[in-house]
């Protein structure tokens, strides 16, 4: 009797797996509490926002991803949040304005924006859907509308179960 040969198609087509978790930002994503700098949490008195911004240690955030945000629910005059950005830009790669999660939406954004389409113009695409890390929902939205134009089809999941999205 002839045993049958075992052929990987997935490996043979030209199916090209995109993973969206190589787009995660290397570094170390951090947050900025301005609600630390506040009388009680709440109350911006000037001259000690002032002093406690300018005696901060801004190295520990030296070249890392920041979030600011403030915590607690105080009202804070625009020029707060740029005084902190004035000293955070000397040290950090970026800084926006939200939570963590604002954080990897945005530096995500930016990863597809400058995406290189060239790998995958007039190729089948499969959009992995398996990570180790969480990708927001948001990055597969904007990968999608980014690949839909160049790509031959479109799917999401994993070559022996994926759920077809486009096909040109």
């Amino acid at each position: 009797m002839m045993k049958d040969k075992i052929v990987n198609k997935v490996a043979q087509s030209a199916l090209v797996t995109f993973d969206l978790e190589e787009l995660y930002p290397k570094g170390v994503l951090l947050e900025v509490d301005l609600s630390q700098w506040l009388d009680q949490g709440f109350i911006l008195r000037e001259k000690e926002f002032r002093t406690a911004i300018k005696n901060h240690d801004w190295n520990q955030y030296r070249g890392n991803y920041i979030a600011m945000n403030c915590k607690t629910d105080a009202i804070l005059p625009a020029w707060a949040s740029l005084l902190v950005t004035a000293q955070l830009s000397q040290v950090a790669k970026q800084i926006v304005w939200g939570s963590i999660k604002d954080l990897e939406k945005h530096l995500f954004s930016q990863a597809i924006t400058n995406l290189d389409l060239t790998p995958f113009k007039g190729k089948p695409i499969i959009v992995k859907g398996c990570f180790d890390k969480e990708v927001p929902e948001d990055a597969f939205v904007q990968l999608i509308q980014k690949l839909k134009p160049v790509a031959k089809s479109l799917f999401y999941g994993e070559a022996c179960s994926s759920v077809p999205l486009f096909k040109s």
